[in-house]
């Protein structure tokens, strides 16, 4: 992939593009050989491959310029504003859609905040794409309601403009602070969730709830856990109670579960949890229950295990206290999915009554010494 803006050195947060892609997913995965080094591992199957350039369905851009000329894209380690609507990252739909924006911004006097001076108003603009429908969800983050009722007011024209744009937001993130998003989030548009759908399965995005920013490589790793599931269940018989652990939207838990399965999911964010449920509905799952916990204080809670329990971290991993949980309950297989392979060892290393029967890396993250791991675990006799 060709960058002009790497190529300049205004914008090296691909900063492993110097290097030629297959160079890239190798060393990716002699790290990963090495970090499993100490858990017997067995040979790890081959990476799946990224797209090289237009993969990436969600922009996060910070606000740059003025009212009349607005910049999307970074401050960079210079202090440069750069401006980064044609990166080569995202879809070639997401560049008329960037241009939309700024011509929103313009339009209603949304004034880029500034954060040596804390004035201004708009701080970022956050944008989702449904690979399955081409629909887009658009965020804007104030830093108050000043400007609410100028976005109200100018809304119309951008949705006749962008007729693709089905949910529209203002999250509020008043701390003058390097945060991304506060915790109010004022909805605009009827339609509250962008519809995805990954492998038949419908999944639905509301505007605070996780998903990946690669769709095409997710349905990858939903999909191969699911048949590594279902070949575990040919030889040893259908499981009959899956945990899903951090389960975001339901995308693990919902390519897993069949009709006669039951299915606990668990993830802190309650828009995430509806969403999930929703889902579920949607396929016909009557034995499916998705619920708005803490995953740790779940486990800890727990007195008998799963028949397989699946857990998607985020990058700090388990941690000690789910890891001795994991023991204590001691379910006989445990599907990890982890976006930090420093974390999953560490948590490997807690795990010493499991032993790693697969292991695949995934490159959600090209160009960029980041990568997603999916492992599967067999409890030791």
């Amino acid at each position: 992939m060709y960058c002009a803006h790497f190529d300049a050195k205004r914008c090296l947060s691909c900063h492993w593009l110097s290097k030629p892609y297959a160079a890239q997913l190798s060393e990716k995965q002699q790290q990963l050989t090495s970090l499993l080094a100490p858990f017997n591992t067995p040979e790890l199957l081959v990476p799946v491959a990224s797209s090289e350039q237009g993969f990436r369905y969600k922009a996060k851009m910070v606000v740059l310029g003025t009212v009349d000329a607005p910049m999307l894209g970074i401050i960079n380690a210079q202090g440069e504003s750069v401006d980064l609507a044609d990166c080569p990252l995202y879809p070639a739909a997401f560049a008329p859609v960037f241009a939309l924006c700024k011509a929103f911004i313009s339009r209603t006097n949304l004034t880029p905040y500034d954060i040596a001076s804390r004035r201004g108003e708009l701080k970022f603009i956050l944008l989702s794409q449904s690979l399955h429908s081409g629909r887009f969800m658009l965020r804007f983050v104030l830093r108050s309601k000043n400007c609410l009722a100028s976005i109200q007011k100018h809304l119309p024209w951008l949705i006749q403009q962008l007729p693709e744009l089905a949910v529209c937001s203002v999250n509020l993130q008043p701390l003058p602070a390097a945060v991304l998003e506060g915790e109010e989030e004022i909805l605009l548009t009827e339609q509250s969730v962008l519809a995805e759908q990954l492998n038949q399965i419908p999944l639905y995005l509301q505007p605070q709830s996780f998903f990946q920013t690669q769709p095409a490589m997710a349905a990858s790793l939903y999909q191969t856990a699911a048949d590594w599931v279902n070949e575990l269940q040919q030889v040893q018989g259908q499981f009959k109670h899956i945990w899903d652990l951090f389960c975001g939207v339901g995308g693990f838990g919902l390519h897993l579960v069949s009709p006669e399965q039951q299915l606990t999911g668990i993830e802190i964010a309650p828009k995430a949890i509806a969403s999930a449920t929703r889902s579920a509905a949607e396929l016909g799952l009557t034995k499916v229950n998705f619920q708005a916990l803490d995953s740790t204080a779940f486990a800890k809670a727990a007195e008998r295990a799963p028949d397989l329990l699946v857990v998607n971290p985020p990058r700090r991993g388990l941690g000690k206290p789910l890891c001795q949980d994991i023991e204590r309950l001691a379910p006989a297989w445990l599907l990890y999915s982890s976006c930090n392979a420093q974390t999953l060892a560490q948590d490997l290393s807690q795990l010493s009554n499991y032993s790693l029967v697969k292991v695949q890396l995934f490159d959600m993250f090209a160009h960029s010494s980041h990568y997603e791991v999916l492992t599967l675990l067999k409890k030791l006799d």
